[in-house]
């Protein structure tokens, strides 16, 4: 369930263009010039400079990931496996006359919402150095 939502192609895009702009071409000659190898220049030099592209690319992907509904509700037949959307969703269509569990679906709406919170507020300091470090040239 979560390899063709990991590998979406938006996330590519967002890596290729962030990749383009943040590493200096001049950086990558310095490197051939030192005598670094491709894969050396992109697990030194690539993504050292590409690490606030990655943390500015897993929160979409994972706000993306934990809200998806069609693709587990779908592909998933046992209801144990169902993630969280889908789970109060089935709870909303099968108990849509009770008010009790109508209290229950809303409270779990409500906790789902938690980790994203947390989510954003621990990535909060990485988005911040990242508009930070590209005011001063």
């Amino acid at each position: 369930m979560l390899l063709p939502q990991i590998l979406h192609p938006y996330s590519i895009y967002l890596a290729r263009i962030y990749a383009a702009a943040a590493i200096p071409d001049s950086l990558l000659e310095a490197g051939r010039i030192d005598g670094a190898g491709e894969w050396r220049l992109m697990s030194r030099v690539g993504d050292a400079a590409d690490g606030a592209g990655h943390g500015d690319d897993f929160p979409v992907q994972f706000v993306a990931i934990w809200n998806n509904f069609l693709l587990p509700f779908i592909m998933l037949g046992d209801d144990g496996k169902f993630p969280l959307t889908v789970g109060l969703y089935t709870l909303l269509v099968s108990g849509a006359n009770q008010p009790a569990l109508y209290n229950l679906i809303l409270t779990g709406a409500f906790l789902s919402i938690v980790p994203l919170i947390a989510l954003f507020l621990t990535m909060q300091r990485y988005w911040k150095t990242d508009l930070s470090s590209g005011a001063v040239k």
